[in-house]
């Protein structure tokens, strides 16, 4: 994979009581071969809880939709028909859960990974929460 292919140009963040959306809006379309993940690392302001939110992708087809608390070293696995993709837009909608506890001074950033090698980190995040 090139570093023209896939580029994560931008990511959001916006809440509802249930769930959280996370949009991810990539420069190009996802990659139609191997495998391709998108996410956000969200941990509280001292760092001492942390957060890993993912969906990977597989030959262009999502195959993981999931989060992974680093506190508890554990990893809940969601319905996949939480994902959208379409084109260069990538929507997980996770449930609130996934980043409950974190505090107000939060930090979160977005990434990516492109055959088990990070790609892109520490993106920037958009958020509305």
């Amino acid at each position: 994979m090139s570093t023209h292919d896939a580029l994560l140009k931008q990511a959001s963040l916006t809440a509802t009581n249930a769930t959280v959306v996370a949009k991810f809006e990539i420069d190009g379309n996802i990659p139609g071969s191997g495998a391709y993940v998108v996410g956000l690392v969200a941990s509280s302001e001292d760092h001492s809880s942390q957060r890993r939110l993912g969906i990977e992708f597989m030959n262009g087809e999502a195959i993981a939709f999931y989060s992974f608390n680093h506190a508890q070293g554990t990893e809940e696995n969601y319905d996949l028909k939480g994902v959208e993709h379409s084109g260069n837009t990538i929507t997980g909608h996770f449930p609130a859960s996934a980043i409950h506890g974190l505090g107000k001074g939060h930090l979160i950033t977005a990434f990516s990974e492109a055959d088990g090698r990070e790609f892109q980190a520490g993106v920037a995040v958009s958020e509305a929460l």
